[in-house]
């Protein structure tokens, strides 16, 4: 069969190269459109969202005379006026592709709800017109305090791409109660809101029958069904379009409020309609990471060798909606131990929704798996370097199947050298610096490698140049830039020759951009695609009579500097005068992957991305001032797709840690259901001063369990564990354990051991 020189067989030559993005021209320049820079359709109303200043009850009067009598305004939707919309189809556990319901009840679900839309030639009309919009109310009792109902919890009724809610393997009871160590613990995880540079926004043109939405969304193909199953609609008139996207992190993998509002006016109208959520907006209308209670219990030998471990997570949910996080998966395929328990629950509250937000599950959870861990080896006096390395397992704990390549030890083992873990002190605040306690933290990583129905085609045209299409986003990744790296690799041609086309419901479909899985899923593709054409248009070539291919091997080709050379040939024949030749209206082929669940190889093994976190904080014996020093993470992840954007990903994804760790909380008023905190200046995000020197290092790897490519995601691994290893750094400079995150400076002020003369 045809290869090519520069594919995984001869030691690929682009795969794994630090690539400079081939749309970074683009962005820097400002060439890059985004949906709601979308101007091809000429001028479009604007839309402004109306707001319920109320967490519980429903509309009983609602006056938009005043709005409606406003120069500009075109329309104001309410319940009153809306149309009829579709249902939520709950026979699929996925809750993107379901209908989203928008002014459809006079009831009020949670403080923001949309009870109004006022679209209206200019945006600044339109905001004006909202803020004329009359609503009285029926106030009733909401259920806003999480930790006040939570013996009210109750079991989810179905978790996320099937998974079980409850596990358990062993006696972890008898384990438990016979371990000489035993850590029995309480983790509290806040509300968290994902937050990308680029708000929600929308465009909506009506064309016909037609609706063209550019829209931002993380998944093309389940914001169609979504919208079509809303507007009721057939989907084959819904046309996405999404080829950029300002960054996701699980908030725009379903279509939200602007987007669906935005379809319903611009039908009504039958004009363009464009609605961007303000940044108040988005907290409330996007929904958000949902706090936790978690209790971790450990029982260990005077070894550090696990006998039982027990992970119980009880999070709030939207009763409307609910949304099982899941949180307890996290220690499912971690750390060995005989007895082994994992439980979910929910607890009802009147709030926005829960949904995804960056690696759902794994990154609250981590932060109380590896705390507890922490703690752990604190009782035993151990390094808890060498205690996770003890619990090692050598197959998967729950499943029994093996792994498909772990190097979690490898990661630590490297990590500890490059950091100088050597030197940490051994003992809670004994290490200063003028008026700083100095502490060192570390902490593992996990982050499953999930496999998805995808499908990508790769067309030669008659010149030469190779085109790849897919319905998949790039959010900020570098999607545009790796396959255009696995394209080049699997055709022989330089990267100036390819053209990626993403974002579009007329592309071959694929699972989207989110839980890590875009990479692996569509390189995978676009390679089967690449590996069909070579073979086709080699075979071709050999047996057409007037082609100086035909008689030759076809198994001998390899696919080079944009040629084609077989054993044989004196010099490589262009692969442009073979498309000429055999196929001069062009060659296409389609590649696919499946979903796991339908993939029996892939189902044979526990397939996982992993970390290793080492954190040196500081913090001031005075204020308790946390102040970062630095940070390294090192990951293995299988190939790597492209060198540099891979270590942004994880990069990214480590800062973001810092935040969960130190920073970033939704904070509710308990009274009234109303997020206090909606904007950036008061929900806390880490900024430049607050992240100093912090490296990643991936360790080189092939997983030919995941794919052929052997390449797993990177996206979330990254701040998987990362806070958990700055909260440990903050115990071993403190000698306090801060078990409700973010750490406040309150939690250790008072707690501090004091300054020496």
């Amino acid at each position: 069969m045809a290869r090519a020189e520069a594919g995984e067989e001869a030691g690929a030559t682009l795969i794994g190269q630090p690539l400079n993005r081939v749309d970074g021209p683009l962005k820097v320049t400002g060439r890059a459109i985004y949906p709601y820079e979308q101007w091809e359709a000429g001028q479009p109303l604007y839309g402004y969202i109306v707001g319920a200043t109320i967490g519980k009850g429903r509309v009983t009067r609602i006056d938009t005379a005043r709005a409606e009598r406003l120069p500009g305004v075109r329309m104001v939707m309410t319940h009153h006026n809306s149309p009829p919309q579709g249902t939520r189809d709950e026979s699929t556990f996925l809750e993107f592709p379901r209908a989203f319901r928008a002014l459809d009840s006079p009831e009020i679900h949670f403080h923001g709800e949309p009870v109004a839309l006022v679209v209206a030639t200019t945006f600044e009309q339109a905001r004006e017109a909202a803020g004329l919009v009359d609503v009285t109310y029926a106030v009733e009792e909401g259920r806003y305090d999480f930790a006040a109902r939570l013996d009210q919890a109750h079991p989810p009724k179905k978790m996320k791409i099937g998974l079980a809610a409850d596990t358990a393997v062993g006696d972890f009871d008898a384990g438990f109660a016979a371990a000489d160590i035993t850590i029995d613990q309480y983790y509290t995880t806040p509300y968290g809101s994902a937050q990308p540079l680029e708000p929600h926004a929308c465009l909506v043109v009506p064309r016909g029958e037609d609706l063209i939405v550019h829209t931002s969304t993380q998944i093309v193909d389940m914001a169609r069904t979504s919208i079509a199953a809303t507007l009721r609609m057939d989907r084959q008139r819904i046309h996405v379009v999404s080829p950029y996207v300002g960054g996701g992190f699980g908030s725009k993998l379903r279509v939200h409020y602007e987007t669906i509002l935005a379809a319903i006016a611009a039908r009504a109208l039958n004009q363009p309609v464009k609605i961007a959520l303000t940044r108040q907006q988005t907290f409330p209308l996007v929904a958000m990471r949902p706090t936790s209670r978690q209790r971790i219990r450990l029982g260990s030998g005077r070894d550090g060798r696990l006998a039982a471990i027990a992970h119980e997570v009880t999070m709030y949910t939207n009763p409307d909606a609910e949304y099982a996080e899941q949180t307890a998966v996290t220690t499912r395929s971690l750390y060995a131990a005989p007895g082994r328990l994992t439980r979910h629950r929910l607890t009802s509250l009147d709030l926005p929704r829960g949904e995804d937000v960056r690696a759902p599950g794994h990154a609250p959870g981590l932060l109380a798996v590896e705390g507890a861990m922490d703690e752990l080896a604190h009782e035993l006096s151990m390094d808890p370097v060498e205690l996770r390395i003890r619990n090692e397992p050598e197959l998967d704990p729950e499943r029994g199947v093996p792994f498909s390549d772990r190097h979690l030890v490898d990661c630590l083992r490297e990590g500890e050298r490059r950091f100088g873990w050597k030197h940490r002190p051994t003992r809670p605040a004994s290490l200063r610096e003028g008026r700083w306690l100095i502490g060192y933290g570390v902490a593992s990583a996990i982050r499953p490698h999930p496999q998805s129905a995808t499908r990508a085609l790769v067309r030669l045209e008659a010149d030469g140049t190779a085109v790849v299409r897919s319905d998949m986003t790039d959010i900020g990744t570098g999607t545009y830039t790796t396959l255009t790296q696995v394209a080049a690799d699997g055709l022989g041609l330089p990267t100036d020759r390819i053209r990626v086309e993403l974002g579009r419901s007329g592309f071959p479909v694929s699972a989207g951009s989110g839980g890590s899985w875009g990479a692996g899923n569509l390189s995978t593709a676009v390679h089967r695609a690449c590996a069909a054409l070579r073979e086709e248009l080699v075979l071709a070539a050999c047996g057409d009579p007037h082609s100086p291919l035909y008689g030759l091997d076809p198994a001998t080709a390899v696919l080079a500097d944009g040629g084609v050379r077989l054993d044989g040939m004196s010099g490589p024949l262009p692969l442009a005068e073979i498309v000429r030749r055999v196929r001069p209206e062009g060659v296409e082929a389609e590649g696919a992957t499946s979903f796991m669940a339908d993939d029996p190889h892939y189902a044979a093994y526990s397939i996982n991305s992993y970390g290793a976190h080492f954190a040196e904080v500081g913090v001031d014996a005075d204020t308790a001032e946390i102040r970062l020093r630095r940070m390294l993470g090192v990951f293995s992840a299988g190939r790597v797709l492209n060198a540099r954007t891979a270590r942004s990903q994880l990069m990214g994804g480590m800062i973001w840690g810092v935040g969960m760790a130190l920073e970033e909380a939704v904070l509710v008023d308990t009274r009234s259901g109303a997020l206090v905190n909606r904007d950036l200046a008061q929900y806390m995000v880490p900024v430049h001063a607050d992240i100093p020197e912090i490296d990643a290092v991936v360790l080189e790897g092939f997983d030919d369990k995941a794919n052929p490519l052997g390449v797993k995601g990177v996206g979330e691994l990254g701040i998987c564990g990362a806070g958990a290893a700055v909260a440990n750094a903050v115990f071993n400079a403190t000698g306090v354990r801060v078990r409700d995150f973010p750490i406040m400076l309150e939690d250790l002020l008072f707690a501090l051991p004091p300054m020496e003369e």
